[in-house]
């Protein structure tokens, strides 16, 4: 049996709206156990029994959300082990984290980008963010706040296909909680 934390995208935004108890009812009826939600934007932790490939678990979770919630719900599957890995990453200095006036950022995707991907994500970065891809997540330094970026999140999609994102404050506080 193994831990995993899934990250969804789209969850609680707009009319959408999926209380914690729901969305833990869900993966329960779905097969999993020991299931958790942290924050209310769809970050669940839980144990997936079985043995299943990570990549058949996620298109089961995926359609099943799909079916149960009435729209498409993307999910971004971690192993425990991995979400303490990426809480554990530093990719920025320190003196460039305190001269920001934005968080950093994790965009957690569905594979590792290929060379040319890379390029093309790392290149929409504006003059004074920094970007590092590290596996199959985007760490992101934006010089601002998310609301004032100019970074065209629409083509960071196209380049590296959907993702996810979260604040490396959100993953470290899962990998602490649930992940050790």
């Amino acid at each position: 049996m193994e831990r995993y934390v899934a990250f969804l995208r789209g969850i609680n935004l707009g009319n959408r709206r999926v209380k914690s108890a729901e969305l833990v009812a869900h993966f329960e009826a779905i097969g999993m156990a020991e299931v958790a939600t942290f924050r209310a934007s769809g970050n669940v932790v839980f144990v997936a029994p079985g043995g299943e490939a990570e990549g058949a678990l996620r298109s089961r979770l995926e359609e099943e959300l799909d079916a149960r919630l009435g729209y498409d719900v993307a999910v971004f599957l971690r192993s425990a082990a991995e979400v303490t890995g990426i809480a554990a990453r530093d990719p920025f200095p320190a003196a460039a984290i305190a001269a920001s006036k934005g968080k950093p950022q994790v965009l957690l995707l569905g594979g590792r980008p290929g060379a040319k991907a890379a390029r093309d994500a790392l290149a929409l970065a504006p003059e004074g963010d920094l970007m590092v891809l590290e596996d199959r997540e985007l760490h992101w330094l934006p010089s601002v706040g998310l609301s004032e970026t100019e970074v065209d999140m629409k083509a960071l999609d196209a380049a590296l296909g959907r993702g996810t994102m979260r604040t490396a404050g959100t993953i470290e506080q899962i990998a602490a909680k649930y992940c050790r």
